[in-house]
């Protein structure tokens, strides 16, 4: 039996697709845990609701913390009540691992691993050597984690793949798409992000970036819009030069498969531009508190396609750096072709490969770790 931890919605669809690959390996699979509706339709009844633990930010989480600490407590109980086989961690380390170090106290023996390995090569670096406490191994969704989390004194970490490979049919442009990328005039992909707070920051400085940009070039500019920010998105284009056509996000990622180049910011949304092998301008900003914590964060580079790579093969803008100027002076040669872009769509189809080194499956990847922990574990 396979007792299962998932703290907000992205973890709660990685549980979903393990509880489907964990079943298809071995059909007689047992699930409980906590988790949301992508694994209830898997067939898991959750220990209590999800939408309980997941919260994100220091504010939200103090006004929380009574429920959270004793979620964290209920949950351990009910691991321990239901002696698993193998107790899986999936993302939420903030709640997660609070409830392993309890479990591990108290059955030493209990299989632990965690799904999505933390960013400890980012963020935070002591948390790595402070997991060989209470986790047995990590499951990485991006290939250089394994070899950051040697680095750092982790404990065993495994590549298994990132989820985006499951859509890898959808991030793949046709050959009808390609020659759309090299026709007249251009298609720019601007993307300003999914929170409010990056919308805020990024949309003017896009606006100013496409504006001289215009000065050089005829382009056609498409903005996928997510719905929780798309009143933002309408008020931040009254100050526009240039309109874009706005996207839904089921069209998105056929603008993805037909785009010369991207505007965008910082996050998953790269590591999708890489696997449609589109080139891309990176920025972001963050509020000046958090620009303050900046001697926390211990890597170079924040582009996901250049930390796969451990090279800057896309133009990355942080802060101060990402001005107007700036942005459009790396997307023009992007735009007008040459060589700065076919040198960045060769990094790019490195790093998809490195990306798709894991297999086909992430799921049947991290399912195959977890019943390798469930065949050695004691009985």
């Amino acid at each position: 039996m396979f007792f299962l931890i998932a703290g907000e919605p992205s973890g709660d669809l990685l549980g979903a697709l393990l509880m489907r690959a964990l079943r298809a390996a071995e059909p007689s699979a047992r699930f409980c845990g906590v988790g949301g509706e992508a694994m209830a339709e898997e067939g898991l009844a959750s220990l209590f609701a999800m939408s309980d633990i997941a919260v994100m930010g220091l504010a939200p989480v103090l006004r929380r913390l009574p429920l959270l600490i004793q979620r964290i407590e209920e949950t351990a109980r009910a691991v321990l009540a239901a002696a698993p086989d193998v107790l899986v961690l999936i993302d939420a380390p903030d709640f997660t691992h609070r409830v392993a170090q309890r479990v591990r106290r108290a059955r030493p023996q209990l299989p632990i691993i965690d799904y999505v390995a933390p960013t400890v090569w980012a963020w935070r670096p002591w948390r790595a050597r402070a997991m060989r406490t209470h986790i047995d191994e990590a499951l990485a969704v991006l290939p250089f984690e394994p070899a950051a989390f040697r680095r750092l004194g982790g404990p065993p970490c495994a590549y298994v793949g990132h989820p985006l490979v499951d859509r890898l049919a959808e991030l793949t442009p046709s050959a009808e798409e390609e020659t759309r990328r090299e026709a007249s005039p251009p298609l720019l992909l601007v993307l300003p992000g999914s929170r409010r707070a990056e919308v805020a920051r990024l949309m003017p400085v896009f606006g100013e970036a496409l504006a001289i940009l215009a000065r050089r070039f005829s382009f056609e500019v498409v903005l996928p819009v997510v719905p929780q920010v798309e009143a933002d998105i309408h008020a931040a284009l009254a100050s526009w030069p240039i309109r874009p056509r706005l996207a839904t996000q089921a069209e998105k990622y056929t603008e993805f498969r037909r785009a010369r180049a991207a505007l965008a910011v910082s996050g998953v949304v790269t590591l999708e531009l890489a696997l449609a092998g589109t080139p891309m301008v990176v920025a972001y900003k963050v509020a000046a508190v958090e620009a303050l914590l900046k001697f926390l964060v211990r890597v170079d580079s924040f582009a996901l396609p250049n930390l796969v790579l451990g090279e800057r093969i896309a133009p990355e803008f942080l802060q101060e750096q990402a001005t107007p100027q700036a942005l459009a002076a790396a997307l023009a040669p992007l735009l007008g072709g040459g060589a700065e872009r076919e040198a960045q769509r060769r990094g790019l189809e490195r790093a998809r490969a490195l990306v798709l080194s894991a297999g086909p499956s992430p799921s049947a990847a991290a399912a195959a770790r977890v019943l390798a922990h469930l065949r050695v574990a004691p009985r």
